[in-house]
């Protein structure tokens, strides 16, 4: 920990925790204490940490071969862009391989300035797209774009979320393309209600506009679909990706109509890294499991039975303001800063994750067993009877 707090750039909210190893929900300090994930890294860890099939994908293709630049046809990229394809909503079949999902927005707002000529852009307050700058300025936190806005994309409009009539007054001819997360997991879990999806599609089908999903946070089962906007039968335009999609391995994908994404150019878009063929193997074995699995059913299952482990401790603790989910992404909306509540819980091992200082979010592998969020449930109802009581007078000790 010394190493890092001395070397690496202090832009991290650092845990007091030395991670080792990890299988399944369960991670392991240097000293080898078991925690259970519920953080996952943010939301990276959906099929488990180090799931036997990933490995066995990875250390394959590294006996083969480690890089492949695009520039080159490679038979395990040709293989993932072939399940990608298959999965992906209806009509949505061109796809740009990349590293992250900050890169797979980058290039949608790209793609959609290119293909409508176009330069306004609708976003969401308290959406969350990323930090490099065009990301950034689709992202809406303050305390993200204030030390950079000078270098933001100043046709970025921001309108409440899930108000159809702001929406309404906001565009214009001169709007590319409207992005949105269908929920919000930055900002703390934020669901789109009924209508709102479905009331943005008729206004860029009918304004000749553009509608770009974030589906970075919650893509791959994490809402109980393989993808959120199935919860509401609505379909984008293009869809950007990442977190889960290759089992731990950094990747991200823009996926996106055929003519749309045609638009690019020989050179205008590329990615030294981007299409990987270890990168492409992992994250090929990754949507195999979460097929064969079933782990968007077992988000819901498992979702719906920690929402209501939550929700009874909310009729018992103060504390506890609102629960907010969709499958496994859950939020738990406190009436006072969290930190305390992180920390204890770290002590009792278990592994939370913050959206902003009051909410605590829950990202855990799909393939967490329901005993594990019990046991998970037991801590936090401990933990909360001391918050309501004011808290243990003795400082916080890291474990």
């Amino acid at each position: 920990m010394a190493v890092e707090d001395s070397l690496l750039a202090n832009v991290y909210q650092k845990f007091p925790v030395c991670i080792a190893s990890g299988r399944g929900a369960l991670v392991y300090d240097v000293q080898g204490s078991e925690y259970i994930d519920c953080m996952g890294g943010y939301g990276v860890s959906i099929v488990g940490h180090c799931h036997p099939k990933v490995v066995e994908a990875i250390k394959g293709q590294c006996d083969r071969l480690l890089s492949c630049h695009g520039s080159f046809y490679n038979e395990k990229r040709a293989e993932l862009l072939d399940k990608l394809a298959r999965i992906a909503p209806k009509g949505l079949r061109r796809i740009f391989l990349c590293n992250s999902g900050t890169e797979s927005v980058e290039l949608a707002i790209k793609v959609a300035k290119r293909y409508t000529g176009k330069k306004e852009f609708v976003a969401m307050t308290r959406g969350y797209h990323g930090k490099t700058f065009g990301a950034l300025s689709a992202t809406w936190n303050p305390k993200y774009r204030e030390m950079f806005k000078e270098f933001l994309i100043p046709s970025f409009k921001f309108v409440p979320f899930g108000k159809l009539e702001n929406v309404e007054e906001a565009v214009s001819e001169e709007t590319a393309a409207i992005i949105v997360e269908p929920v919000q997991g930055e900002s703390g879990v934020y669901v789109a209600p009924d209508g709102f999806l479905e009331g943005l599609r008729e206004i860029c089908d009918r304004r000749a506009i553009l509608l770009i999903f974030d589906e970075v946070q919650t893509g791959f089962g994490r809402t109980g679909r393989m993808w959120a906007s199935e919860h509401w039968g609505v379909t984008p335009d293009i869809m950007c990706v990442a977190k889960a999609m290759a089992g731990g391995i950094p990747m991200g994908a823009t996926i996106a109509r055929e003519d749309i994404m045609n638009s690019l150019k020989l050179g205008e878009h590329s990615s030294t890294f981007g299409g990987n063929p270890i990168a492409c193997a992992a994250a090929h074995a990754t949507i195999n499991i979460i097929l064969e699995e079933r782990l968007p059913e077992k988000a819901r299952q498992l979702g719906e039975f920690f929402k209501g482990l939550l929700l009874k401790m909310q009729s018992q603790h103060k504390i506890i303001r609102e629960v907010r989910s969709l499958g496994l992404m859950i939020g738990l909306e406190s009436r006072f800063d969290v930190y305390n509540i992180l920390m204890k819980a770290l002590q009792r091992r278990v592994i939370l994750l913050y959206s902003g200082r009051n909410i605590i979010r829950f990202l855990p592998p799909l393939v967490i067993e329901m005993s594990q969020l019990m046991t998970v449930a037991e801590r936090l109802d401990e933990i909360f009877a001391e918050e309501d009581k004011g808290g243990v007078t003795t400082p916080l000790q890291p474990p």
